[in-house]
């Protein structure tokens, strides 16, 4: 059995994250009654792995997390990265954790692994030399198709926050940037509420939206 004992249960992630890259939708919250009927083979599957790497409390914490995303990407070394940082997995739950628990439950952790499937096949297809990187060149195209065109003075922004001093991003670095875009962009969607490209806030609103992302 492919999820039996933590070797398995690593082989199953990494093939669900791997295997193919494609959109997700947001994520319904269905009764475990419902799912059971409803899921199809893939999705049990990684609700049994689910229910191995989420321990006793079914929630995945930041440090489990990082645990994971670390030891999946040191088997890809086409994926030049310096690892998952606490502070990167600590944004990528706030992003998700629509609950405000601190972890992340199963709809919650599905959700996340599409949007890594997604950008993940994605950072692959712009890294046209296959150095392991994006370059400052390939970046705009490369955000464009994540689903985020930028502004050129955004972009340079970003790569002074997140690429190196050669204007190249790694693979965490352009992950954790795409989760703090998506959090951004969705707070705003919600705030929007006569969604015409504006919002008001006061400091308190403005601190709840940076803050916890």
């Amino acid at each position: 059995n492919i999820l039996t004992g933590s070797s398995g249960c690593w082989m199953m992630i990494e093939f669900l994250i791997f295997s193919r890259a494609y959109v997700p939708q947001p994520p319904p919250r269905m009764p475990v009654t419902h799912a059971a009927h409803n899921e199809s083979e893939e999705e049990k599957q990684f609700r049994r792995v689910f229910q191995q790497i989420a321990g006793d409390d079914m929630e995945v914490s930041p440090n489990e997390l990082m645990n994971i995303l670390n030891r999946i990407i040191a088997k890809h070394h086409d994926l030049k990265t310096d690892g998952f940082s606490i502070e990167s997995c600590r944004s990528m739950v706030a992003v998700m954790d629509s609950d405000s628990t601190g972890k992340l439950g199963f709809h919650e952790f599905k959700h996340l692994w599409d949007n890594i499937k997604r950008w993940q096949g994605v950072y692959k297809t712009y890294d046209s030399d296959h150095s392991g990187l994006i370059g400052a060149d390939e970046l705009p195209n490369a955000f464009k198709a994540a689903g985020f065109p930028l502004s050129g003075q955004l972009y340079q922004m970003i790569i002074r926050r997140y690429s190196d001093e050669s204007g190249n991003m790694d693979f965490d670095n352009y992950i954790g940037c795409l989760v703090r875009l998506d959090a951004m962009c969705r707070a705003f969607k919600t705030l929007d509420k006569d969604n015409n490209g504006t919002i008001k806030v006061n400091i308190q609103e403005w601190l709840q939206l940076t803050m916890y992302s």
